[in-house]
């Protein structure tokens, strides 16, 4: 059986289309479907379904799929990793990051990687939204609580937490009354479940500015105009030295940022570089850490 055939045929079948597999590789699209087409010849079975639209494995090609692309990927990973050694990291990185950690990290992170790496040529944007990385050609997205997605892979290097926190000339209000609130986007009134240092209470919310962003938000709070709910790291110095005023732990809300790519096949020198920095940079990934590194 040819291996290579048999390897465009599984990258085909994960990424479900000869066009999404020809950007995800770079390989030419009509080069897979000869490929694939070769295969089936050699197998004299059908892989696919080809509609007009869309592309559907056959029973004998998800059969195919199944029992070799565990086996293809351990051959890929083994020789990366042989070949790794040797490799230096060049070329164009694209990174999607969200819009809080690009501002308050993000370019030290990466005019750090760019000094280290002179050779890669990285490109970072700011995304909130969960973009396709095959679809829109990125190397690694990093992503805040994404959901599982089964074409992507990737390891989680940061967790913070939300706190309820308000200027020390606001008072708390008392159970039946609602506290004037600063909230990140659209907001109507609400009640926010907090954990203090005497157990769990709530607090009714009132929401007087709406503001597009977390940085918005924290010089609003501190401005005097009301609580919020911001990460710990991004409001762990004004707490310390009594700018602000913690109100207690948002129930239910710790967040794990995590560095995301499609996929473990040929991972590139500059992604593997890239994922190794962000770990030297955030050693233990706790939110004391990410404070820190913000604060220098």
């Amino acid at each position: 059986m040819d291996l290579i055939a048999l390897a465009d045929f599984n990258l085909v079948a994960r990424h479900g289309g000869f066009g999404k597999a020809a950007r995800a590789s770079g390989r030419p699209k009509a080069t897979l479907s000869r490929r694939v087409a070769d295969l089936e010849a050699a197998l004299d079975i059908r892989l696919f379904e080809r509609g007009a639209r869309n592309l559907k494995l056959t029973e004998e090609g998800r059969a195919l799929h199944e029992r070799t692309a565990a086996l293809l990927t351990e051959l890929d990973e083994t020789a990366a990793a042989i070949a790794s050694g040797a490799e230096k990291p060049r070329g164009r990185l694209r990174v999607s990051a969200p819009l809080l950690l690009s501002q308050t990290a993000m370019g030290k992170i990466a005019a750090g990687f760019a000094l280290k790496y002179p050779d890669v040529r990285l490109e970072i944007t700011t995304e909130d939204r969960a973009v396709d990385m095959i679809e829109e050609g990125y190397d690694l997205a990093i992503r805040v609580n994404p959901d599982p997605d089964e074409s992507l892979v990737g390891r989680a290097f940061l967790h913070d937490r939300l706190v309820v926190v308000a200027s020390p000339d606001l008072l708390r209000p008392a159970a039946d009354h609602s506290a004037p609130g600063v909230v990140r986007g659209a907001g109507n009134r609400q009640t926010w479940n907090v954990m203090t240092s005497t157990g769990p209470a709530t607090i009714s919310v009132n929401p007087i500015l709406a503001l597009s962003s977390m940085i918005m938000v924290r010089d609003a709070v501190r401005a005097g105009v009301g609580a919020a709910r911001l990460p710990i790291s991004l409001v762990s110095h004004d707490l310390a030295d009594g700018t602000l005023v913690h109100w207690g732990d948002v129930e239910g809300a710790d967040i794990a940022l995590w560095a995301l790519y499609p996929s473990r096949r040929l991972l590139s020198a500059r992604v593997s570089a890239f994922l190794d920095f962000l770990k030297q940079a955030f050693p233990t990934g706790t939110p004391d850490e990410l404070a820190a590194y913000i604060a220098r």
